[in-house]
């Protein structure tokens, strides 16, 4: 009979369960603070389209190889992570943390460690060292989390924080003047170098500046520029990452627009899926080797939090049914498998969770059984893990439609384009398009002198107005310009901006005064290279520039699509629109548009954060 080593680790913390989770429960952060090494994954396709991942690791002067059992868990109740070794003196390796309510508000959390030897030197190092090891790292990590959690430390795990030789700290305090010298960063360029410099290398594999600013308590596209600008000035490197829309991993990795390939294949749910810029290209930022050298590798793969968008993972044997308790938030939900096939997204609000079947080609839902229980059960013939994930994991990932419509990334990457003739689709982007009312009679007026600085001044009042809303100039045509943004709102609140303070520019300006256009759409486009800077087409951006040509001046006209979106409509709501109804060129059939008249602007009370 096989002996099984074990020792269990019982923890109390002040603050809740929810709380305590996202540090106890991020088993890669854990593993580096215990000072376990990175290791090598390996991912091999099976027969039945399954996949199994294969880890291999040196110890010390031991080589290690072991089967990386996919990690089951529970949101903030539970997770259990087992490793099969064939190399090496351990056979099998399992760990296991349940955390819950101590009855006075705070945390109560047992920690099971469990180990059987593959051979005498395993016995040996089981019984001597390795439990008393154990039993010291994890208490000074249990210990660390308890003082983070009540405010006593900044992180719950600290790092060895990198030591600067005299040239180095020059070469650095260099590249952090170059950086705020910039009208990108404000202050924040010392704080990021500080932070890479003493962080855990599990924060710096991956750098999501809006994960980044929702740590620090700050404006998003702040931290975006800053992190664009420390890629231009040397302390950041970019990347280009091509998730898979199943699993998020990124599945191929390039340090360029033009290296991104039409589409990837994901070993891990075995499925091949195209690139959309708004969906499933994310840019990512590391450090330059010059400020910390992050070694290539995984702490762990698997674990609650590498993808904390998982709710529930668990794995089930054939006909195999689990009754997990567990509590899941408002929201919408996808569930589906580890292994290929089908999914289901519901939106779920409040009340007992569906049951969830595993079924041939994909998972079905069932009733409901009671709050606080979660039903899984496995139909099918071999084994499957089944998956509860939240479909908010975009929040902190900044997509590659979301970064290259911003004016910072136009102005230090005009380069970072697409190969000719290799365009990418976009799900949805929002155009707004201006031009100047009357401006070949304002030439005649004027002259060309006097006019030409007129309007170069109102596109320098544009881009303003662009910028700072989130938004991008792409191009300027005669007195037209142009601009894309992420966002629907961002756009409005540009559309409003521009028409609000047109009286304040032509008050300022020595000339005479100007008239906008201003048209507003949304929907899918293709983005090209053309003239070596990113360029966007398609009847999108045909009917964002016919609702341009539309306007009187003074106006804003919006297609149905703006005033659809939820959003655009609350703000929308303080002013009254005129619906129309209007033959564009182009167009077979009358296509609807709301006008905000100038009269309408006037008397509504305008908002343009």
């Amino acid at each position: 009979m096989v002996k099984v080593y074990s020792d269990t680790f019982e923890w109390r913390f002040a603050r809740p369960p929810e709380k305590i989770w996202s540090a106890l429960a991020d088993t890669a952060r854990w593993n580096e603070a215990a000072g376990l090494p990175k290791h090598a994954i390996e991912e091999v396709l099976q027969p039945d389209g399954s996949v199994r991942f294969f880890g291999r690791a040196r110890k010390g002067v031991f080589a290690l190889e072991w089967e990386e059992i996919p990690v089951e868990w529970v949101d903030r109740q539970w997770f259990r992570h087992l490793r099969v070794f064939s190399r090496g003196p351990i056979r099998t390796l399992c760990a296991t943390l349940r955390i819950g309510d101590d009855g006075t508000g705070g945390t109560l959390a047992r920690y099971t460690a469990e180990a059987t030897a593959a051979n005498l030197i395993g016995t040996l190092i089981l019984e001597t060292v390795f439990l008393k090891a154990s039993r010291r790292i994890f208490t000074e990590l249990a210990d660390s989390t308890r003082d983070w959690s009540e405010g006593r430390r900044e992180r719950p795990f600290e790092a060895k924080r990198k030591t600067l030789s005299p040239p180095e700290r020059a070469r650095l305090d260099a590249m952090v003047a170059r950086v705020e010298e910039s009208a990108n960063v404000h202050q924040l360029v010392r704080r990021l170098l500080d932070w890479m410099l003493a962080a855990q290398e599990i924060d710096l594999m991956i750098i999501r500046p809006l994960e980044l600013a929702h740590r620090w308590g700050t404006s998003g596209r702040t931290v975006v520029e800053l992190c664009l600008q420390s890629v231009k000035d040397g302390l950041l490197e970019l990347r280009w990452d091509l998730l898979c829309p199943r699993c998020r991993g990124a599945k191929l990795a390039v340090t360029s627009l033009d290296q991104l390939p039409r589409g990837a294949h994901c070993n891990s749910c075995n499925i091949d899926y195209d690139r959309d810029f708004s969906r499933n290209v994310e840019l990512t930022f590391h450090p330059a080797p010059a400020v910390r050298d992050v070694v290539a590798g995984e702490f762990c793969l698997f674990g609650p939090m590498t993808t904390p968008h998982v709710k529930v993972q668990v794995t089930l044997d054939p006909g195999e049914t689990r009754d997990l308790e567990g509590q899941i938030a408002a929201g919408d939900y996808r569930l589906r498998t580890r292994e290929i096939g089908g999914e289901h997204d519901l939106t779920y609000e409040s009340g007992a969770f569906p049951s969830a079947f595993a079924e041939a080609g994909g998972v079905t839902i069932g009733v409901p059984l009671r709050e606080g229980m979660i039903r899984l059960t496995n139909n099918e013939d071999r084994r499957r893990t089944l998956i509860i994930e939240s479909r908010d994991w975009v929040r902190d990932a900044l997509t590659a439609h979301q970064a290259t419509t911003l004016q910072v990334f136009r102005d230090l990457f005009a380069d970072a384009v697409l190969r000719p003739g290799n365009e990418v689709g976009i799900s949805q982007i929002t155009m707004l398009f201006t031009d100047l009312k009357g401006s070949t009679a304002l030439y005649e007026r004027i002259g060309d002198a006097a006019a030409y600085q007129l309007v170069h001044e109102h596109f320098a009042y544009l881009s303003r107005a662009v910028r700072e809303r989130g938004g991008t100039i792409v191009k300027t045509m005669g007195d037209a310009v142009m601009a894309v943004f992420a966002d629907p709102v961002d756009a409005v609140h540009a559309a409003l901006a521009v028409q609000s303070g047109v009286q304040e520019f032509n008050r300022a300006s020595a000339s005479e005064d100007i008239v906008i256009k201003v048209g507003l759409h949304g929907g899918p486009c293709i983005a090209v290279n053309l003239n070596e800077k990113l360029d966007y087409f398609g009847t999108t951006i045909n009917m964002a520039a016919r609702l341009q040509a539309l306007s009187q001046g003074g106006d804003i006209v919006f297609s149905t699509w703006m005033v659809a979106d939820p959003a655009v409509r609350e703000i929308l709501g303080a002013f009254q629109l005129a619906k129309e109804s209007q033959m564009i060129p182009g167009f077979g059939e009358p296509v609807t548009v709301h006008r905000l008249t100038t009269e309408a602007l006037a008397s509504g009370e305008v908002a343009t954060q």
